[in-house]
């Protein structure tokens, strides 16, 4: 996945108007989280996906697969590394860990959405994300595994290739070469740096390329018919810029409204101007070829479909059980999407160089083109909960 990019949305500077962008981080970033009262959890805790609703199927597998992968998250030495530090005073890995454990089983042998609830109130605390407004308001976006066809070869067809990690990557100096040295403007120059021999596969389209380096992974469908996964295997040290505020910035488009499907009906109008933009971008990200592996978060686990999140990982405990509310899209069966308002416990498995701060989430809505038109309308505000045992 993203590991250490950010939302597919908010990477591109896709705006919607009604929907304020925090540009400031919270005053106190030292203290993300607050326990909230027993009445402020009166509306908490019910998740109606898990056992399907309105003709839909429950996910309840996806749910408790998606805990196991956080509880061998939180048996590694990364992650005992990054809770000795973890800011929060009564967040400790162990407590993290016996919640999910208790979650398990209580998810396992509830027979209801109404039933779990019940016993999830009586059980646990919640933690509420302060928010970019230290009230609790956390601006969401979403991000995806898309799926490109590509070749192992180039040819006339597939020319932009991705890229693996050079083997002397931590021996570059900083700060290192930007996107436009590495691999010129017109993103064909990589043989003839250090990239050289170091391509991973070839893309048709040259936007498309650039995308999987927003996502952070992608599915590759190769001529003979085969798919090959690619993750996220390292990037440089710049700085993420917007390619869509780039544009709005210079008049080529307008900020408000900006979407996914305009910026891609742009570049195809112009596709002399992905010289000039893409090549703002400067963070490269290097890939590698992960033999079929789902899409991977910054805890080193498969990420779920509206079951994983991305956070501030110098802000909220990696691998923990958390609980959104937040309209999210869904298709509304003439061709576009309409926003619903949903409440999920998900897990908190991954992290993004543009979600930063107690106001950001990012979800993941999943792999493939329909994960990617909900993710590219997807901008919300709503609220992000943690669940601990109660001591």
């Amino acid at each position: 996945m993203i590991n250490t990019l950010g939302s597919f949305a908010l990477s591109l500077g896709i705006v919607f108007a009604q929907i304020p962008t925090p540009t400031t981080p919270i005053p106190d970033a030292s203290v993300p989280l607050r326990p909230i009262t027993e009445a402020e959890e009166q509306q908490l805790g019910l998740d109606d996906r898990i056992w399907g609703s309105a003709g839909q199927r429950g996910d309840k597998q996806a749910l408790l697969n998606s805990i196991d992968n956080s509880l061998r998250y939180l048996r590694t030495p990364r992650a005992a590394e990054a809770y000795a530090k973890y800011p929060v005073p009564g967040i400790t890995l162990e407590r993290v860990r016996r919640s999910l454990v208790r979650f398990r089983q209580i998810v396992v042998n509830s027979r209801s959405a109404a039933q779990l609830q019940a016993a999830v109130r009586r059980e646990f605390v919640f933690y509420q994300s302060v928010g970019h407004d230290r009230q609790g308001t956390v601006t969401f976006t979403g991000y995806y595994e898309p799926i490109y066809r590509a070749s192992l070869t180039p040819n006339a067809t597939y020319r932009y290739p991705i890229y693996r990690r050079p083997p002397d990557f931590e021996n570059w100096q900083t700060p290192h070469p930007t996107r436009l040295e590495l691999e010129g403007k017109d993103g064909l120059q990589g043989a003839k740096g250090p990239l050289k021999g170091l391509e991973l596969a070839w893309l048709s389209d040259r936007f498309e390329a650039f995308l999987i380096h927003i996502q952070g992974s992608a599915r590759l469908r190769l001529p003979d018919g085969r798919i090959m996964s690619v993750n996220y295997a390292g990037k440089t040290d710049h700085p993420y810029i917007s390619v869509g505020r780039e544009l709005a910035k210079d008049g080529k488009l307008p900020l408000a409204g900006l979407s996914m499907p305009v910026m891609i009906d742009y570049f195809r109008r112009h596709p002399q101007e992905l010289s000039v933009y893409l090549p703002r971008y400067n963070p490269f990200i290097f890939f590698r070829d992960s033999g079929g592996a789902p899409a991977m978060g910054f805890t080193n686990v498969p990420v779920t479909a509206e079951r994983s999140i991305a956070t501030d990982k110098d802000l909220m405990p990696p691998g923990a059980l958390a609980f959104i509310r937040v309209p999210l899209p869904f298709p509304n069966g003439r061709g576009n999407m309409a926003f619903r308002r949903v409440n999920r416990f998900v897990l908190d498995q991954d992290a993004g160089s543009a979600i930063k701060g107690a106001g950001r989430v990012d979800v993941f809505m999943g792999t493939g083109q329909l994960a990617g038109d909900r993710a590219g309308v997807m901008k919300s505000n709503g609220q992000l909960y943690y669940l601990l045992l109660k001591e």
